[in-house]
Parts: C-alpha cells; structure tokens; sequence
C-alpha cells in the first residue's frame, strides 16, 4: 500500500505539472455549458448573423431536458474522448522512452501498484472532469429548459462513468503495450472509430461496451431494455477487468525497452 501511495503521488504531481488537473475538466465544462446555452439562444444567434429577411422567425423544436444532456454526452463522445485518448495515451510509453521507467524499475516495486496508481490518477481526472462538466450542463439545462428527475439522472451518469472506465483501460492498456504513436492510434480507433462502426451497424447486435453511451440515455429517459443493458455492463466491467491485467503484463514485459 505505501508503494501505491508513493507512486499515486508521483502521478499526481506530474500531471499537477504539465496542467492536466486543469485544461480537461476545463474541455468538459466548455462543452457542459456549451450545449444547453447554445441550443437555447440558438434561434437568436441564427437571427442577428444569417442576413434573414426582415420580419424572419426563426423556431426550432423544442427541446427537453434529456435531450440537452444527451447533447452533451455527444460532444464527450467526440472532442471529449479524443481529448482523454491523446492526453494519456504516453502514460506509461513515455516514461520508458525518456528513461523516468529506468529510474522505477531498479527499485523493488509493484508493477501492479505501478498501473494502478495510473490508473487511480486516470480515473479521477477523466470521471471527476464528466461530473464537474455534465453538473455544469445540468445546472443550466434546468434553468434554461426545465428539471431532471435525480433518480433517472444518477443512473445516466453511472452508466457513463462505467464507460469512461472503458475508456480509460483501452488507453492505459495500449499505453503499457506499445509505443506512444502505437498507443494513440489504437486508442482513438478503438474508442472512437468503433463507435460510428457500432453506429452504422449497431442495430444487429444489442451487447457491446460501445453502446453504454446510447444506454445511458435510455436510462435517462426511462426506456431501457433491461436484459441488453446489464449483459452489456456485466461484459464491460469483464473487459476493463482483462485489459487492466494486460496492462500490468505488458509494464513488466516491456521492461527492457526503458531507455537507459
């Protein structure tokens, strides 16, 4: 435990230095804030720069509240995700190829508390960044388009913190396995490519990690198919359980690539 804790804190800092505890909760709040206050003034915006006719009226659907925040989920699925794979895809990569690695692997450590001090620091950042963020997008979602049932709202942002745990192990995991290049491709592809692939072609399969997203939502408005739902959470978690395992195998393997 006190080699976890030494770790955690050498994490902590680090990414304290390079300002990662600020710019991405500060990405996801930009988007929080964004959606609702855009999509409400957005008949305005479109009226003062569109060279409209004069006389014009401009409306819209209306929106309901799920809506706005399954709008901001959609930005997170995109600029979000891309932000989360790119910031942390060198995690472990980069420290083997700067020879901060070296400095670690000489002394009697855990290599299970070495990726799980990353992952501990990973986690906080992406999960605490989505809450500050989808309360932020809440918060002006109530005012400006109504109230969310708090019950229908927790499951929504528990079913999606479960994917951004997902998201988090691919990048870890890719991290521990290859080079920071490597790393990031494959991250980006598998968190964000599959999706529009599970987009495209999604309606053949109900059971994926890549559609806790879209189940979110359907928790959000209280239409969720059950059984789909929890196989798909049970096959997730399974998953995160697998890469976090290769993770710690592929750090201990990958030892004789730290650069001296």
């Amino acid at each position: 435990m006190r080699t976890f804790l030494v770790l955690f804190q050498k994490e902590w800092r680090e990414n304290t230095r390079n300002f990662k505890l600020l710019w991405i909760p500060l990405v996801f709040v930009l988007f929080g804030i964004t959606e609702p206050v855009a999509n409400y003034y957005m008949p305005q915006i479109l009226s003062s720069v569109g060279n409209l006719p004069e006389g014009t009226v401009i409306q819209f659907p209306p929106m309901t509240p799920e809506q706005i925040l399954m709008s901001t989920i959609n930005q997170y699925q995109l600029i979000g995700m891309l932000v989360v794979t790119l910031a942390f895809a060198g995690l472990v990569s980069r420290e083997r190829k700067n020879g901060t690695a070296t400095l670690l692997y000489v002394r009697p450590i855990s290599f299970t508390d070495y990726v799980s001090s990353k992952l501990a620091v990973m986690s906080i950042i992406v999960v605490g960044s989505f809450i500050i963020g989808i309360m932020a997008s809440l918060y002006y979602t109530s005012i400006l388009f109504g109230t969310i049932e708090f019950s229908s709202f927790f499951g929504f942002s528990g079913t999606y913190i479960i994917w951004l745990l997902f998201v988090v192990s691919i990048v870890l995991f890719s991290s521990a396995a290859f080079s920071t290049g490597i790393a990031s491709t494959i991250s980006v592809i598998l968190v964000i490519f599959v999706q529009f692939v599970d987009g495209l072609l999604g309606t053949y399969w109900t059971i994926s990690p890549w559609k806790l997203p879209m189940y979110a939502g359907l928790v959000l408005n209280g239409d969720i198919p059950q059984s789909s739902f929890m196989w798909s959470m049970l096959i997730t978690i399974l998953v995160i359980g697998i890469l976090l395992i290769g993770a710690v195998y592929f750090a201990k393997k990958n030892i004789f690539k730290a650069k001296i």
